[in-house]
Parts: C-alpha cells; sequence; structure tokens
C-alpha cells in the first residue's frame, strides 16, 4: 500500500510536470468530454490516465477531461466545448442523429479483471422484500433510476418494463432519478425506494469496494443463460463509443483511434481502473431499435407519418398545387379588393355604433321625426322591457311617455322629445317618469338632444336617460334619517333638560306645598279670613297651573319611543354622519380626513343615538376651527380597536382649544365654550355613551398648548357586553 501512495504519488507528479511542460510548449488542448454518471471525482480518477495516455503518445497535444452531467452534454455539444465525446451508448445514438457526431472506438469494460464491450441493467431489490419477485410485482412500489437519458440507468429497464405491458411514468407508486448509480444503490439499501435499477458491474464493483454485500439484495427477472459474468435483468447492448464530434479533424481523430486500439489491457496507466482497453467500433443498432420501440429522442416521432414527411414525399405537386392556388388567390383578391373593403367599413361602423351604445350604463334611444323609435342599446332595453320590435307597431310617446307622474295625460305636443327635433334645441329634464312594458313606472332624468343630417336639419331626437330610483329612494332615507337624528336629539337633549331644569318645577311645588301649610295653619288657628284665604288658594292654583304647563312642554318636546339597540359597525355610523356635515364643512373650509380601522368589530348600540354624539362633536369642532386661517383648518377622524373590549372614536381638530376654566365642567349642564350656546350638547352626549356601557373625555384641549382639541368615546365590543356586567366593563375602558 505504501509503494502504490509513493507510485501514486510520482506519477501525479510526473503529470504535473508534463502539464507544465505543454502549457510551455503551447500544446494544442483538447477537451474529452466524459458522462459523469458516478460523480465528477469518480470520472476525473477514472479516465484522467486514458488522457495522460492520450498526451504522451501524442506530444502535440495534450488531452484534458471534461465531467459532464446528463444535462449538461447536449449543451457542450451543441457548442463545441469538448472535442471527443464520451457517453452511455443511448446518449451516443442521439447525438450521432443529431449532431451529427461519429464513433472511432468502443470501450473494453473492465470488472474483476474481465474484459467486456457489451453491458446492460440490472434491476433490484432487498432480499427481505418477498413481495417483489418479478416485473409484474413491482407495480404499485416507489422506483429510482440514475437519469431518463441514462442507457444501462433507466432506458435498458424501461424497455423490460414496457415488454410487460407496464408503464413505470404510470403503475409506479413514485419515480426518482438519483443522477448517481451509487445514490440509487444506497437509497435501495437504506430503505429509501423499493426497487432501483442501474448498470451491470455497478453492485459488483461497490461490493469489492467494501460500500455494500452482495447478499443484501436480490435481483428481479435475473438472466443467467447468455454467459455474461455479471448480474443484469436486462438485454445487452454495445459498451461506450469514443466518439468524435464534427468540428474535430479526421486526422486527429484517426491518431487517437490508433492510440487507444494500441493501449495494451495492462497499460500502468490503465491498471488501476475499470477500462480493458479499446476495440473496433461495434454495431449500436440494437440501441436504434430500444429508441425506436420507446419513441425517445431522435425517434419520438418515429412511425408517424406527419406533414415534413408528407412534403418531403410530394414536394414537386404540393409546390405546383400552391403555386395554382397562389394565382387564383391573388386573382380572386383583386376581383373582391373593393367590395370587402365596403363591406368592412360598414360592418366596422355598425360594430363601433352599437359598441359606444352597449357600453354606455345609461338607457339610449333616437327617434324618428314621426316619433317611431329606429335604435335603442342595451340599457334602454333591460330597464324598461321594451324591444326595437315594439315600436315598430307603436309610437313611443304612447308607449314610454304616455301619462304623468300625478296620472294625468302627457299630450305629444308637450313631450320634450318633439321639443326637440321642432325647434333644435337640447333639453334636459331632471325629474320625470317613464312607463315599462309591464305597466309599472320608474323615475328618470334624462336630455333630449336633436339629430342632425348632413345638411344640418334636425331629423329627430337622441334621448339619454338615467334611472333615478335608488337615488330618490337614498334622498328619501336621508331626509328620514336626518329626522330621526333630529328626534333623537330632541329626546335626548329634554332628558338633560329635566335635569337642568328641575329648579323651574321645584320653585311651584315649593311654593303650593308653603301655602298649603299656611292654610291649614290658618284653619287651625280660627282666624280665618275669606280674602287671605283666597289670595292664598289663588297662588296654589297658578303655581300647579305653571307646573302643568312645564310637564306639558316636556311631553309635547317627545313623541317617539326609545328606539332599541342593534349590532353596528361604528365605520358605518361615521359615514353616514359625514353626508349631514360634508356641507357645512366645505362652506367653511374644513378639510375632513378620515382614518378608519377596516377590521374593527362590531358593537351593540342605538345608531341614532351614537350619530348624534358625533354630529355634535363634529360639529362643534367646525364651529372652532372658524376662528383660524381658512387654510389651516382640518378636522381629523379615527376609528380604532382598543385591546381586545373596546372600540375608540376619536373627533381632532386644530382649532384655538378650550379654555382651563371651560375645560373643568365641561361636560356639566348648561356650560359651554360658545356665545350663543345652550351647554347641552356635550352633557347629552356624555349621556349617551354611557347608557351605552361606554366613557366620552376630552383628551387634550387647553388653550395654552395650542394643540387643538381632541375628543373620544369609547364603547364596547358586542362579545364583551355578553360577558361582563357595566362595572367590570368600566374598569378595563381605556381611559
Amino acid at each position: 500500500m505504501i509503494f502504490k501512495g509513493i507510485f501514486l504519488f510520482f506519477l501525479c507528479c510526473i503529470g504535473l510536470g508534463a502539464s507544465e511542460l505543454s502549457a510551455s510548449e503551447n500544446k494544442e488542448i483538447i477537451y474529452i468530454g466524459v458522462l459523469s454518471h458516478r460523480g465528477d471525482e469518480v470520472t476525473q480518477k477514472t479516465w484522467s490516465p486514458t488522457a495522460q495516455y492520450l498526451t504522451e503518445t501524442l506530444s502535440s497535444y495534450q488531452f484534458i477531461i471534461k465531467p459532464l452531467d446528463f444535462d449538461e452534454i447536449d449543451s457542450a455539444v451543441n457548442k463545441g466545448k469538448v472535442d471527443f465525446l464520451l457517453v452511455n451508448s443511448g446518449i451516443y445514438v442521439d447525438m450521432e442523429v443529431r449532431f451529427r457526431i461519429s464513433r472511432i472506438v468502443t470501450l473494453n469494460n473492465r470488472i474483476d479483471d474481465i474484459p467486456l464491450n457489451v453491458f446492460g441493467g440490472v434491476i433490484f431489490t432487498r432480499k427481505e422484500r418477498n413481495d417483489i419477485n418479478d416485473i409484474s410485482s413491482i407495480v404499485g412500489k416507489s422506483f429510482m433510476a440514475v437519469d431518463e437519458t441514462s442507457l444501462g440507468g433507466f432506458q435498458m429497464a424501461w424497455r423490460l418494463i414496457n415488454k410487460q405491458g407496464l408503464n413505470p411514468y404510470k403503475d409506479f407508486l413514485s419515480m426518482s432519478f438519483a443522477g448517481t448509480h451509487d445514490e440509487v444503490v444506497m437509497a435501495v439499501k437504506n430503505g429509501l425506494v423499493d426497487i432501483g435499477t442501474v448498470r451491470t458491474g455497478i453492485l459488483e464493483t461497490m461490493a469489492l469496494k467494501g460500500d455494500i454485500n452482495l447478499d443484501e439484495f436480490k435481483i428481479i427477472s435475473p438472466v443467467t443463460d447468455d454467459g455474461f459474468p455479471y448480474l443484469h435483468s436486462t438485454s445487452l447492448y454495445p459498451e461506450w463509443p469514443f466518439s468524435k464530434l464534427s468540428h474535430t479533424s479526421n486526422d486527429l481523430a484517426q491518431k487517437v483511434a490508433l492510440a487507444l486500439l494500441k493501449m495494451s489491457n495492462i497499460h500502468p496507466l490503465e491498471s488501476r481502473h475499470q477500462v480493458a482497453g479499446w476495440t473496433i467500433p461495434l454495431s449500436y443498432q440494437s440501441v436504434h431499435e430500444l429508441f425506436k420501440e420507446l419513441k425517445l429522442s431522435p425517434y419520438a416521432q418515429y412511425g408517424r407519418f406527419t406533414l415534413q414527411d408528407a412534403i418531403q414525399r410530394y414536394w414537386k405537386g404540393i409546390a405546383i398545387i400552391l403555386f395554382f392556388l397562389v394565382i387564383m388567390t391573388i386573382m380572386s383578391t383583386w376581383i373582391a379588393r373593393l367590395n370587402n373593403q365596403l363591406k368592412k367599413s360598414k360592418i366596422s361602423l355598425e360594430h363601433q355604433h352599437d359598441l359606444i351604445l352597449n357600453s354606455v350604463c345609461d338607457g339610449i334611444y333616437g327617434v324618428d321625426r314621426n316619433g317611431n323609435c329606429i335604435f335603442m342599446n342595451h340599457s334602454m332595453s333591460l330597464n324598461t322591457g321594451w324591444k326595437i320590435e315594439d315600436f315598430q307597431s307603436g309610437n313611443q310617446h304612447d308607449l314610454l311617455h304616455h301619462t304623468r307622474e300625478d296620472g294625468s295625460k302627457h299630450k305629444k305636443e308637450e313631450c320634450p322629445v318633439y321639443l326637440t327635433f321642432m325647434d333644435n334645441q337640447q333639453r334636459y329634464i331632471d325629474n320625470d317618469i317613464f312607463w315599462k312594458k309591464d305597466g309599472t313606472s320608474f323615475p328618470v332624468e334624462y336630455s333630449s338632444t336633436p339629430m342632425i343630417d348632413h345638411k344640418g336639419h334636425a331629423i329627430g331626437s337622441v334621448v339619454v336617460f338615467r334611472d333615478i330610483s335608488e337615488r330618490k329612494l337614498a334622498d328619501e332615507e336621508k331626509r328620514r334619517h336626518q329626522k330621526e337624528i333630529t328626534h333623537m336629539a330632541r329626546l335626548n337633549t329634554m332628558g338633560e333638560m329635566a335635569s337642568g331644569i328641575a329648579h323651574e318645577l321645584n320653585q311651584p311645588l315649593t311654593a303650593i306645598a308653603t301655602n298649603a301649610y299656611a292654610c291649614i295653619q290658618l284653619l287651625e288657628s280660627g282666624e280665618i279670613k275669606k280674602d287671605k284665604l283666597m289670595d292664598i288658594l289663588d297662588t296654589i292654583g297658578l303655581q300647579a297651573q305653571h307646573s302643568g304647563e312645564i310637564i306639558k312642554q316636556l311631553r309635547q318636546f317627545v313623541r317617539k319611543e326609545q328606539p332599541e339597540r342593534s349590532i353596528i359597525n361604528i365605520n358605518d355610523s361615521v359615514k353616514d354622519v359625514l353626508i349631514f356635515v360634508e356641507s357645512e364643512a366645505r362652506k367653511a373650509n374644513v378639510k375632513i380626513i378620515c382614518n378608519m380601522d377596516k377590521t374593527i368589530p362590531k358593537v351593540l348600540a342605538q345608531p341614532i343615538q351614537i350619530e348624534q354624539v358625533l354630529l355634535n362633536l363634529l360639529k362643534n369642532s367646525i364651529e372652532a376651527l372658524q376662528t383660524i386661517d381658512k387654510e389651516n383648518r382640518k378636522l381629523l377622524i379615527t376609528t380604532e380597536v382598543a385591546g381586545d373590549n373596546a372600540v375608540i372614536v376619536t373627533v381632532e381638530d386644530n382649532g384655538p382649544g378650550i379654555e382651563k376654566e371651560v375645560k373643568e365642567g365641561l361636560f356639566d349642564p348648561f356650560v359651554t365654550s360658545k356665545n350663543d350656546g345652550l351647554g347641552l350638547g356635550l352633557s347629552i352626549s356624555q349621556g349617551i355613551i354611557e347608557s351605552h356601557h361606554g366613557k366620552l373625555y376630552l383628551h387634550s384641549g387647553d388653550r395654552s398648548d395650542k394643540n387643538g382639541t381632541i375628543f373620544r368615546f369609547a364603547l364596547p365590543v358586542v362579545s364583551k357586553v355578553d360577558e361582563m356586567d357595566e362595572t367590570v366593563f368600566a374598569k378595563n375602558l381605556v381611559r
């Protein structure tokens, strides 16, 4: 072993010296591309002696081994990166057809000192797998091969499996490719896959190295009667050919072939490896047949009569037919050219006309001077139910516009559509009704425009209308909503006013009680003076009447019962209130900025009451901003989540702030910072929020800090209302 190491080192030194010498002598470098089916390191170790032998034999050249993975071979050959190629027989056949490479010698492989120029594939599994004995039993098992382009490592086994009527791409549980033969063997040994396939000799070589024990494996469908000394399952095919590329000179190829054929079977550079020498190039017809049977490149289309085949066989007749067809086409095109252009122009105009009409969401129709409909778009038919055919037997006014909204008959001479083409003036009607085919009507706004011909005469009218049903419903809802907010404001205002004007009732009631006691004392004393008694009773009556008037006014102010609460999204309430203040904000040059959390949870609240609070806070901010420059007036509305138990709404302005003395009692009734305010808005708002188990507070507002005013109120989320009582929730609110 020591002698071998010294000998290897000596050879390396000789090789290094030879490389340096070759470089100094400017030798032509020749690259030999070798399939790296067992890894680059093994490839270099196996074939570098061959390259060194050729360098020594052909002194004008320096041969270098270039390992190539399966997916690198095609590019290397196509781009001419190598001069010679040593690959498996399958890849050679593909390269021979596609790139016109040619074999010059065939490898004599050696395993255990036995030279062979044929090889096969072996399909194997672990010995203890009693459920896998032949090809039919591999169905539904996991399978691993070397590479799809590996002849011995996949394609030979594929052909054998295919002959049994099986498809490895469909009948295996899974199929994978390891890239090298050794990886496949180790995967089967370690139980990572059920079955593997490699080229012949791999198992024996790995066993000689001590990597595996042959007794651990079982060969599937073994062949033993053909005299081949190694384990195998498939037919035998010629060994790897040594090939020259098309750009490599024939003179150099001949020199290399002669040098390889002269290489001794016991050449010192080859004795340590699996190369037993070279022989004349063998026939690779069996490989061609395998590729044809499996329909692999370059025989993927083998057996099919393609268009290319037809062209190659009948090209003369096809050329004559094509010539006459071209002549006939040119003549036909020339004859029909003007007619086709006219038709295309007409079709294009009609298409553009229809496209424009039907792409508009508003209804559009046109009438002539007799009131007959001459066209309509899809929206017109969709909104009214009328078809163009319906107007062929009836006048558009009689069908669509015959009656006013109040039920009175709509005269033709008063119809805006008729008046338009009579006086050639455009008209816009913002509120009218059209009648549908089913006898119902719907509100519309529409414009009527005169249709002018090329002479400038009005030949009809074009009507563009829009269904305003939703808008009218929205306006009605807006008015109803505003009425509800006004009523709730009045209702809550009276709640606060009840405590604020308690002294108004307290005074007459006290007077009534005092005078009643005075009457009792006069009666008990016996000193009854009729005039005196009458004055006292008159006073009692007046005070009682005054108290009744106060109560009557309160009852008249409140006309509806408190509405019930429901689950709402606070963002929707903010959006609804903004509708009512946008006009006022624009007039006051106030810029409203919204920053609302879209994922905010819902709350249990009375929508009108919450909107009253928002309306009050927004109007207060807008009024406060009147005192600063127009360009700087900003109002920010923010909604956000406070932990897991509440949502917070913030109304912030950059106004002058609130005086300190007003700030201390800001939420008390009749306390206000406005010259004409009643001081009940914030008090009412606080009462509403607290009745919803929430809290309304002033975050900042000291006029001295010039930071404007920030009001916030917090409301509990729905789940918290169900789980917590009022006292516990109040402790968890964000202060």
